[in-house]
């Protein structure tokens, strides 16, 4: 970071976001769990409650005493990093970042009262200043959204049910509640890639550092457009028995699989929704208290209704043509009953208003052309 008279801003002109809300980057899946507990009645007593159960002092105490602190005096250039994040964000408390020796590429936020950001020597190793740089803002992210709090309470609850498993017909609940657990992980995590992208604003250093922790230090061994094909070729590859073995490989993890990452985050960085925020058209954190949680569920269920419809998996698009023949069955019976009983139901109807060029119009009987019924743009 540089120092003016305007105090302190970005090393590389990047646009900021004050006041920005998490909702601006939520994944719609994400967002609807969030909005749901932070309206939760009683959820911060329990919270509270809760707090004095996890292990959040000792892990504190543990990366104090076996990891490096990042600061002005220790990975300095991370430590900037941090502080561009949290100023482009507008996270007024910069939460305290760990390196910690494991050669495997990774990096976390956790903690209940306090976010930390953790980040392992691999991934440093790693990443060059612009990967690093979205990864940085990806945890932060992930702290902006509360991640790291609802994430320890749910894992909390999570491996304590594990512990009545026992109890008859137990097991079954409660693998259900850790797979539903999962799936909103991965969809954080979809979440967080946005925001490392706004704090990053550069999509090609994104694509590159998720194609180094799929494929290791090797860009010139690899390419981006290959790269998101073979996210492409996963989506729409194979038969019905490739699409369950699909399901069964990712109910285990709590992050999508890489490819799945890259082509997620290039849609978004092309969608209007990015481009607006980028305008400086966004949610508030100031209005978050006047959030629908119906709203955001409404969303949710749109988001996946459309992942079914557009998907090109073989078990999607079965899915999306049993919904499609039902809806046809339904139509059908329904013109069925109507013309058995006369169509009284609708009372008479009145003449079509004619256009000035004499063609039919529709005012007079309500009814609306097939651009208008379904919605879409012709």
């Amino acid at each position: 970071m540089t120092e003016n008279d305007q105090g302190n801003v970005p090393s590389r002109q990047r646009k900021r976001f004050p006041g920005i809300s998490s909702r601006a980057y939520e994944h719609p899946a994400d967002r609807s769990a969030l909005v749901a507990l932070r309206k939760l009645s009683g959820f911060d007593t329990v919270f509270k409650a809760l707090s004095g159960l996890l292990p959040e002092r000792s892990l504190r105490l543990l990366f104090l005493s076996d990891s490096v602190r990042v600061s002005d005096a220790q990975f300095s250039h991370l430590n900037d990093m941090l502080r561009d994040a949290c100023y482009i964000l507008d996270l007024e408390k910069v939460p305290p970042m760990y390196v910690t020796q494991d050669p495997k590429p990774n990096a976390m936020c956790i903690g209940l009262d306090e976010p930390i950001i953790v980040v392992t020597t691999g991934l440093v190793e790693l990443l060059d200043e612009e990967e690093m740089r979205a990864v940085v803002g990806h945890e932060v992210g992930h702290a902006l959204s509360g991640h790291s709090v609802y994430r320890t309470v749910l894992l909390f609850l999570t491996g304590l049910a594990l512990k009545i498993a026992w109890i008859p017909l137990g097991n079954v609940a409660i693998m259900a509640i850790v797979t539903a657990l999962r799936e909103w992980f991965r969809k954080s995590e979809l979440s967080a890639d946005r925001a490392g992208l706004l704090v990053g604003q550069d999509v090609q250093a994104s694509m590159r550092g998720l194609m180094k922790i799929a494929g290791g230090n090797h860009l010139h061994e690899m390419n981006v457009d290959a790269f998101l094909a073979q996210a492409d070729e996963y989506e729409k590859a194979g038969d019905l028995r490739d699409s369950v073995l699909k399901i069964l490989n990712v109910l285990p993890r709590t992050h999508p699989f890489t490819t799945v990452r890259a082509a997620e985050l290039r849609k978004w960085s092309e969608s209007r929704d990015f481009q607006r925020i980028m305008d400086g058209h966004y949610p508030k954190r100031s209005e978050d208290k006047d959030t629908s949680v119906t709203d955001s569920f409404r969303e949710s269920a749109g988001h996946y209704a459309d992942t079914v419809r557009t998907s090109k998996d073989p078990l999607m698009k079965l899915v999306g043509d049993i919904a499609g023949g039902a809806g046809d069955l339904a139509g059908d019976l329904g013109g069925k009953l109507r013309n058995a009983f006369g169509g009284g139901a609708q009372g008479p109807r009145k003449p079509d208003a004619a256009g000035a060029d004499g063609t039919p119009g529709t005012a007079g009987d309500g009814r609306s052309g097939p651009d208008t019924a379904t919605g879409d743009a012709p």
